[in-house]
C-alpha cells in the first residue's frame, strides 16, 4: 500500500535531518511529508534541501504556527489527493523511535488505527518521573471510560492511519489539537467502527530542541473528554429516535 509519513515540525532544525536520514533507512518504501509551521529556524528549507539527495520528500509549508490537529489535517488532506492508503504520525524529535514503524505497518495491513502504546504489555517509558507517568496514565483511564474507547493509550501520537479510517472518522471536522486531537480522532475512530489495535512501543523524551507540549494542553485535552462524554447520552437518544 502507499504509505505517506506525515511529519510536523515547527524549529526542529536539530532533528530534521537526523529523523529524515532515519526514516529512509528504515522504511524506504515510504513517501514522506514534512508540515512546518512557518519554522524561523530554517527547518523546512533543510527539509527541502534533503528531498534530492533521499527522494521521495515533499515539503508542505503553511503561513503560521497553528497546532498539531491542523498540521495533520493538511497532511492528510494532501495526501488523499495524491492517492495515498495509509498515513503515519510521527513525531520528529525521536520519542518516537523510527525502528519501530515497520511492526506499525505490519499491523496496520490488517485494520484501521494502528496505535504505538506505551500502556499495553511490552510499551514503556523508561526515563519519565511517577507524577508525570501517573497524570499521563490518569488522563488516559479517564478518557478510555467516559468515552468507551477501550484503548489504554489514546493520547499516543505513534500511529498508522488507513484512508477507510480517515473517511470514518471525518477528519476534516475534527477540531480539537495536541492531545485532544489524538483522543478526538481515536473516539471518531471507534464510534465510526474502524478497527483498532495498539502496539506497544518504548516512549522516549527529547533530546534536543524545545518540548511544545504544555500543561495547559493537557487540562484542554480533559476537559473536551469531559464535554463529548456528556455529550454521548443525547447522540444515543438521537439514534434511538431515527430508528
Amino acid at each position: 500500500m502507499r504509505t505517506l509519513v506525515v511529519l510536523p515540525t515547527y524549529n526542529e532544525i536539530l532533528n530534521i535531518e537526523p529523523m529524515l536520514r532515519a526514516l529512509r533507512e528504515i522504511v524506504p518504501e515510504c513517501h514522506i511529508l514534512v508540515v512546518d509551521d512557518n519554522s524561523p529556524d530554517g527547518t523546512a528549507d533543510k527539509a527541502g534541501s534533503l528531498s534530492s539527495e533521499l527522494g521521495n520528500i515533499q515539503v508542505l509549508r503553511r503561513e503560521e504556527k497553528s497546532g498539531l490537529g491542523g498540521a495533520y489535517r493538511a497532511g492528510f488532506a494532501l495526501g488523499l489527493s495524491e492517492g495515498y492508503e495509509r498515513f503515519v504520525e510521527i513525531d520528529c524529535d525521536f520519542s518516537h523511535d523510527p525502528k519501530a514503524l515497520p511492526k506499525l505497518l505490519t499491523a496496520a495491513d490488517t485494520v484501521d488505527v494502528v496505535i504505538g502504546s506505551r500502556y499495553v504489555k511490552g510499551g514503556e517509558i523508561p526515563r519519565w518521573a511517577l507524577s508525570r507517568r501517573l497524570l499521563s496514565r490518569g488522563g488516559n483511564q479517564y478518557a478510555s471510560f467516559m468515552l468507551g474507547l477501550k484503548v489504554q493509550d489514546s493520547t499516543a501520537g505513534y500511529r498508522v492511519y488507513s484512508s477507510k479510517a480517515l473517511s470514518l472518522i471525518d477528519y476534516q471536522s475534527v477540531s480539537a489539537d495536541g492531545y485532544g486531537f489524538q483522543i478526538e480522532m481515536t473516539y471518531r475512530a471507534r464510534r465510526g467502527g474502524a478497527s483498532i489495535v495498539e502496539i506497544p512501543i518504548s516512549f522516549s523524551d527529547r533530546t534536543a530542541g524545545e518540548s511544545k507540549m504544555s500543561g495547559n494542553i493537557v487540562v484542554e485535552a480533559l476537559l473536551l473528554v469531559t464535554k463529548w462524554a456528556l455529550a454521548r447520552p443525547l447522540l444515543i437518544i438521537k439514534r434511538g429516535q431515527s430508528k
